[in-house]
């Protein structure tokens, strides 16, 4: 009775002393400018660029692998903890053991995930870099952007000669990207990206299950992208990880960083991507506008310009990357997706996985202060 009666005690010591290192994280997370300064441009580059140094010369994701054996080992863990269980009963020593056990692995894995990357997720950003003043945007500002990106849509696809786009293998797509953030760091020495790890997702087959394109794993400093989608799409994307790898937390900033590298690429291919994606964006921000207003007849004169004024190749090209996904539709991907917008709300993105859109109040307020996109 005695050595049960110490298992609880050693466990709540050392619950304890993990609290102390957890809460002292959690109260300097709300110093953003400290953040910024001591976290995001001095200990994390050195973190990320370390970790993308080890990872890169691998042909395989880390990441990837280290998700099924960390998910194995804690499946595992718990089908022993209900076997003893049932060998010696449900008591009250064994909940509270089991939930200190738990609380303990939770601890460790928030003190891990906020000091390798984490902590980005309170930084001041792009907006305190480029000094933008990202204000509210109104429905005029957001349909002359629309009709902006449709321009630079046009513009690019008539460069693609092409009726079907070619497709770029992923080894150039990545070195293009890596030139491209090159090239940028040039105006923005912030972007300086180093030591690229960037890989084709193992988990590219339920990707639409899980509803994903591509993603960052924080504990081996690797971007991931799905290996199945269209091609065109891939460029934008690699970018958009890449960001994240620079200690881009928010997914709106992500993708903003991925317009300032895309868009400024030499390569027609990638500014065609960057494009067509933020078209998306700005159109559906447009029919969120109008929908408020319910001017129906605006509605529909707005959604029948649009579609007058892209190019007939672009539409082609938007209509089949749609009919991609549209036969790929399930009922599992609503439920990652409602559960990355709770991991995204924990981590001061109030819109959750809306503020994917929210690139476009960044948009309007660089095109405020260097007067195009």
């Amino acid at each position: 009775m005695k050595t049960e009666a110490k298992i609880p005690i050693k466990a709540l010591i050392s619950v304890g002393l993990l609290l102390i290192p957890a809460i002292l994280i959690f109260i300097f997370s709300f110093f953003s400018l400290q953040v910024e300064a001591y976290y995001s441009n001095s200990w994390y580059p050195a973190i990320g660029n370390t970790l993308r140094m080890v990872t890169r010369t691998l042909p395989f994701s880390v990441g990837d692998i280290l998700y099924i054996i960390v998910g194995f080992s804690w499946f595992i863990g718990l089908i022993k903890w209900i076997s003893i269980g049932f060998r010696n009963g449900f008591g009250q020593q064994y909940w509270g053991a089991g939930l200190l056990t738990l609380v303990r692995k939770l601890l460790w894995l928030y003190i891990i995930f906020k000091l390798i990357w984490g902590l980005n997720y309170n930084r001041m950003g792009i907006a305190y870099q480029l000094n933008l003043d990202t204000e509210p945007y109104q429905k005029e500002a957001v349909v002359q952007l629309t009709k902006d990106l449709m321009d630079s849509l046009n513009a690019c696809r008539r460069q693609i000669k092409d009726t079907i786009i070619p497709e770029q293998d992923f080894a150039q797509i990545n070195r293009e990207a890596y030139r491209t953030y090159q090239q940028q760091s040039m105006e923005c020495h912030f972007l300086n990206y180093r030591n690229r790890s960037v890989k084709k997702s193992l988990y590219s087959p339920i990707g639409d299950f899980m509803g994903f394109t591509g993603y960052f794993n924080p504990f081996s400093g690797e971007a991931q992208v799905r290996s199945d989608i269209p091609r065109i799409m891939v460029p934008f994307i690699t970018c958009h990880e890449m960001a994240h790898q620079m200690g881009y937390a928010s997914e709106s900033e992500a993708n903003f960083v991925g317009y300032l590298t895309a868009a400024n690429s030499k390569d027609v291919y990638f500014r065609y991507s960057v494009y067509l994606e933020l078209f998306s964006y700005a159109q559906g921000a447009e029919i969120l506008l109008y929908g408020k207003e319910k001017d129906f007849p605006a509605f529909e004169q707005m959604i029948k310009y649009n579609k007058t004024y892209l190019d007939s190749l672009v539409r082609k090209d938007r209509k089949e990357i749609r009919q991609f996904f549209q036969k790929r539709k399930n009922n599992i991907s609503p439920a990652f997706n409602s559960m990355y917008d709770q991991y995204l709300k924990l981590n001061k993105q109030a819109a959750g996985i809306d503020s994917y859109d929210d690139v476009i109040a960044w948009l309007i307020a660089y095109k405020k202060k260097i007067g195009k996109i």
